[in-house]
């Protein structure tokens, strides 16, 4: 599930955004080569407390380059899943708090920049005690790791703490703490899809950013 919106910087006299020249070595968007780290370091300090605050878990923040503007990449989620209405709700608490911390203190993404806001896929690594909790019933390949070398497992969650996991596998019931495990991967099962929503990247474009993107 994808809320997209855009934010641009104040448009100048033809109404079109402004750029941002910059110095010699910048990007096309005026940003130095090498900070979009500290950029999302920024971008985290002022989305991660809108997102909490909303009752979700904010899971993942990247920013990318697409063409002259930057991507930033929201992805959040909770106990129970979030719907495709809550993550528009999200997408538009964060796109109002990123808008007022650039007007308190300047540009947190050079120039123009478009938000995306979307709920964890399927392919989304199992990393965090939440992650398994949140993905009980589910079929999950897994490598644990031991003294005689690492293996893979494949199992159905059946339950999960804040120290380990419980799996049923072919070979019976098993339990592991997360540190004996690496990342999880939960495994598509196609008898599944009609019963459960395994991650809709359906995009929600709104209408007036459409417009501005045909202009």
């Amino acid at each position: 599930m994808t809320q997209r919106g855009r934010a641009t910087r104040p448009t100048g006299p033809s109404g079109r955004p402004r750029r941002s020249d910059g110095p010699r070595g910048a990007d096309r968007g005026g940003a130095p080569r090498g900070d979009l780290a500290a950029r999302r370091t920024r971008l985290r300090e002022v989305i991660e407390p809108v997102v909490t605050a909303a009752g979700y878990d904010l899971e993942d923040l990247s920013v990318s380059r697409a063409g002259r503007r930057h991507v930033v990449r929201v992805i959040v989620d909770a106990d129970g899943g979030i719907n495709l209405d809550a993550v528009a709700d999200v997408s538009r608490a964060v796109s109002a708090a990123l808008d007022a911390a650039e007007e308190a203190g300047g540009d947190i993404v050079a120039g123009e920049y478009q938000l995306e806001v979307s709920s964890p896929g399927v392919d989304r690594p199992l990393t965090l005690p939440r992650h398994w909790r949140r993905n009980v019933g589910r079929l999950v390949k897994v490598t644990v790791r031991g003294e005689a070398g690492d293996r893979q497992l494949t199992g159905r969650v059946t339950a999960a703490d804040d120290e380990r996991v419980e799996l049923e596998s072919d070979a019976g019931p098993v339990t592991h703490a997360y540190a004996e495990l690496g990342p999880g991967r939960v495994q598509v099962e196609f008898s599944r899809l009609d019963d459960e929503d395994l991650g809709d990247d359906t995009d929600i474009d709104d209408d007036e950013d459409l417009e501005d993107e045909e202009r």
